[in-house]
């Protein structure tokens, strides 16, 4: 009997639409009749046993993989997610300069799924048209070059932005698809491989443990489709509907049990938090006002939800390593937990929201646990979102149908001497931005400048980008530098994106 990686190996596309529509309303709960079922629709002798034999041998080589993001997680708020940092960060590598090339759900999300800057990829925005879920072609993406490589591939969560809107197809690449067809804490429905699965309101229906439970569920019935890719998307700590218990809850709403764990926290407060001075800044900033007091009381009131609603998070990131551990393939699978994008709580009087370069946005968190990533140990290379697929096609050893932007983490990750020279770009419909080790130079529609000199050695040493010194002669030449830089990224594909 052929197995399903072994026949989703196959270069045959009529075959390939079949199996398709097959998995597309089966869960893993069903890989063995679809093993069966595969064999049928193939033929049993149509492969000889000794390519059989090879295709099988070689799929058992390649790791699991899981990746857990968040949505909306600054880097800030890690400290709180004690059991993600100890099962994952101090077990793996802590990658200290991650950040996201487009600080906004969709585009990011995307970036992720593809290996690519939003220029390349062609989502834009969090809805249509020119963002969303239906400005990305789905028949090209991460999942699919790992199916072709024999991964059983399993999403659960929120998707991109948009979908479940007027759509409840399942994209290509997906064996298994328990996707979030309205983003909500309560209330919600998951689009459960075709089927629409409602839930209500009551403690055991919270988003994230529903998610989690799945999660459990899904790896311990993968095992016997090994290798697997598990992409588990929760929602928090994004903002969200309360559902029927609305009203005495705060928005996100935490789990019940985490409702008052943070009651009494308080928000940071760096010293850009309602920055007086913003004349160095552009005329987007200079117009916002400052913090009032409503304001404060609204930044304090959803930074705590924030922290509570990520510890349901943290047991979801618990629960998976145990399942992992407990079906004996933990040290074959390679973990990666991360956010989306990051958010503002007040910093440059931005009471919230995340669509600027600053590093409240993004500058996130990335912790990888697994083969090839040493334990405990953070590595501080300039890294990115684009980074992330090449690092999942390096270890599932697949190929990729598009030209990726980043590059593998493996080798930095090995190697902490490696080079750190690399400019990233920041990308955003009003702005293009680069950030390196050094600084973040901004370049906004409007003609506006900003640059800060993020340099730990020298005196203008500004990590909270508090003084733009766009308008200092002393910067002239750096600024012609970046400028040359953001010009060349912008329009960048592939290894032109290497910029040094």
């Amino acid at each position: 009997m052929q197995s399903p990686q072994f026949i989703l190996a196959l270069q045959n596309q009529s075959v390939w639409d079949a199996w398709t529509k097959i998995t597309a309303v089966c869960r893993a709960r069903c890989a063995l009749l679809l093993s069966f079922l595969g064999a049928v629709l193939l033929g049993a002798t149509v492969f000889s046993a000794p390519s059989r034999v090879a295709a099988q041998a070689a799929a058992a080589t390649r790791p699991n993989i899981v990746v857990i993001m968040t949505d909306d997680q600054t880097l800030e708020m890690m400290r709180v997610l004690t059991k993600t940092r100890q099962l994952i960060g101090e077990a793996g590598t802590t990658f200290s300069n991650y950040y996201c090339s487009f600080p906004l759900c969709a585009p990011s999300r995307a970036t992720f799924l593809t290996g690519q800057y939003p220029h390349n990829h062609g989502v834009l925005g969090n809805s249509a048209p020119g963002g969303g879920y239906e400005a990305l072609d789905h028949s090209n993406t991460l999942p699919v070059w790992l199916q072709a490589v024999g991964y059983f591939t399993s999403h659960i969560g929120k998707y991109l932005n948009g979908y479940g809107d007027h759509n409840t197809e399942i994209p290509p690449g997906w064996n298994d698809w328990q996707t979030l067809a309205r983003e909500a804490y309560y209330d919600y429905t998951i689009n459960d491989n075709g089927t629409q699965v409602p839930y209500g309101s009551n403690a055991e229906d919270y988003q994230t443990d529903v998610l989690a439970g799945r999660a459990v569920e899904t790896i311990s019935e993968a095992v016997a489709q090994q290798p697997f890719f598990l992409s588990i998307d929760v929602h928090a700590v994004h903002g969200g509907n309360a559902g029927a218990l609305t009203a005495k809850l705060p928005n996100p709403p935490p789990a019940p049990r985490h409702v008052d764990a943070f009651k009494d926290e308080q928000s940071p407060k760096p010293p850009s938090y309602n920055e007086a001075n913003v004349l160095d800044k552009p005329s987007v900033i200079q117009n916002l006002p400052r913090l009032t007091a409503p304001d404060v009381e609204k930044i304090e009131t959803a930074y705590r939800a924030r922290l509570a609603s990520l510890l349901a998070v943290d047991d979801l990131v618990a629960r998976v390593v145990n399942e992992l551990a407990a079906t004996g393939v933990l040290n074959n699978t390679v973990i990666i937990f991360t956010s989306d994008n990051g958010l503002f709580h007040g910093e440059h009087r931005i009471v919230s929201g995340k669509g600027y370069a600053y590093e409240e946005a993004s500058h996130l968190p990335l912790l990888i646990r697994g083969d090839g990533f040493p334990q405990g140990v953070t590595r501080n290379q300039f890294v990115a979102n684009i980074d992330l697929a090449p690092t999942i096609v390096d270890l599932a050893n697949a190929s990729p149908r598009r030209v990726m932007d980043g590059r593998s983490l493996l080798p930095l990750a090995k190697d902490p001497s490696l080079a750190n020279a690399r400019n990233l770009l920041i990308d955003q419909e009003n702005y293009k931005a680069v950030r390196n080790k050094s600084f973040l130079y901004v370049e906004h529609n409007s003609g506006e400048q900003e640059l800060y000199d993020m340099r730990p050695v020298t005196t203008n040493y500004d990590p909270y980008q508090l003084l733009s010194r766009h308008a200092d002669s002393a910067y002239s030449q750096i600024m012609a530098q970046l400028a040359s830089r953001v010009s060349m990224l912008r329009t960048c594909l592939g290894v032109s994106c290497e910029v040094q």
